[in-house]
């Protein structure tokens, strides 16, 4: 296992959505758990996300979207991504949450998200998740 302190989160509000409530319950008990979490606030367009993804050299990037608008707001962000050369999965591991219907969850996870925890998911596993996933990232088995 990766030890937390060295993975850095980010945690993200795209779109017009101001319901910021469960982001922040993720980000500070990713950072109780012992993650660096940054968290960018509300309303943030994908380019500022993506901006920040590679400002922040985020090894996580957790989305929280509840307006409806995830599958509009969160392809455009794996679009940028890949643009600036970061692999959903390889480089970056992609989290969404919030308000998104199952088929839609299943359709995202086909695109590059690499899970969608809907309401109530359990933080302990999510956290599980980031443990069990994050040292398949290039980075942390070495590879550039």
């Amino acid at each position: 296992m990766v030890e937390r302190s060295k993975v850095r989160v980010l945690i993200a509000k795209p779109g017009l959505d101001g319901h910021d409530r469960g982001a922040k319950v993720i980000a500070r008990a990713l950072r109780d758990a012992g993650f660096e979490v940054i968290y960018t606030g509300i309303r943030q367009t994908p380019e500022q996300i993506v901006e920040s993804v590679i400002q922040e050299d985020i090894d996580v990037l957790g989305l929280s979207i509840l307006s409806g608008a995830h599958m509009v707001l969160i392809p455009k962000i794996l679009r940028l991504l890949e643009e600036k050369g970061i692999k959903p999965n390889e480089d970056i591991l992609v989290l969404a949450g919030g308000i998104i219907p199952p088929d839609d969850a299943q359709e995202l996870e086909k695109m590059g998200v690499a899970r969608v925890f809907g309401p109530g998911s359990p933080i302990e596993e999510i956290i599980k998740f980031i443990d069990e996933n994050v040292p398949k990232l290039k980075k942390f088995r070495g590879e550039s």
